[in-house]
């Protein structure tokens, strides 16, 4: 595909920049599908020849475009568009009791919804301290103790996310939010056996760039963006019974909400 794409000639009179109307000339290819996720880009010797221009031009415009997430890098085998993860609906539902009572924790119920496929791995679960936020989120005494679950989420194998959920000591030990595995309905199922009905969550959502430990867990493209959402889960007597900590792939996701006008 590389080698068969046809690309158009430099605009001699244009005021852009040489490697900028590269840049868009491979953009184009991509949008158009001339160039599908996972083809090679026509390599920086084919582009000198057909441009006429300096490798140090050519390498500019293939960065504009790994910096728009477009394409990925690999050493000794060249540049490649990348492949983007299926996106996943955040909807306004996916909280809803009767995914638990079908035995499905949320990411599991919408994923499969979606047609996607989804798992869990690098599960880790420790007893801990709480931050002082996470401590004033579940209102802990300077004693308390939560219990910390971080995983990684995938959908048909490519990581998407990442999640550390904090749950007061007391209503954690004893199930099997302990164990790896934390039964039918995830460990809101858990929580809701344990005598605290589950009545709402409420949501910090924002956008920032991603750390260095987060670009290797998720697999980001230079350029990608992540959301951070924080998201704390009250009991209907108000007791706050989670916090979880999220990190999403930003090209994955589409947050989608159904708000009441009353």
């Amino acid at each position: 595909m590389a080698e068969s794409l046809t690309l158009p000639d430099l605009d001699p009179i244009s005021d852009r920049a040489v490697f900028r109307q590269i840049a868009d000339h491979l953009r184009e290819a991509i949008e158009r599908g001339q160039l599908a996720e996972g083809d090679k880009v026509p390599s920086e010797a084919r582009l000198m020849r057909h441009y006429g221009v300096a490798r140090m031009t050519i390498r500019n415009a293939l960065q504009v475009l790994q910096s728009e997430g477009l394409t990925v890098a690999e050493h000794g085998r060249g540049v490649f568009v990348r492949s983007h993860p299926p996106v996943r609906r955040l909807a306004s539902d996916r909280f809803a009791r009767r995914h638990r009572e079908q035995g499905k924790a949320a990411f599991i119920a919408e994923t499969e919804g979606a047609g996607g496929k989804p798992s869990v791995d690098s599960i880790e679960i420790t007893e801990v301290k709480p931050s002082p936020d996470v401590a004033e989120r579940l209102k802990l005494g300077a004693k308390d103790r939560v219990v910390r679950r971080s995983r990684r989420y995938l959908i048909n194998g490519q990581p998407v996310e990442t999640a550390i959920s904090y749950i007061p000591a007391e209503i954690a030990k004893g199930t099997q939010i302990m164990h790896p595995d934390s039964g039918p309905g995830g460990i809101y199922a858990r929580i809701e056996e344990k005598g605290y009905r589950l009545d709402r969550f409420v949501e910090d959502i924002k956008s920032r760039m991603p750390l260095r430990d987060e670009v290797r867990a998720l697999k980001l493209a230079p350029g990608v963006p992540v959301f951070h959402l924080v998201r704390t889960a009250y009991a209907t007597d108000g007791t706050p019974v989670e916090v979880c900590d999220t990190v999403m792939s930003s090209d994955a996701y589409v947050l989608s909400y159904e708000l009441p006008a009353r």
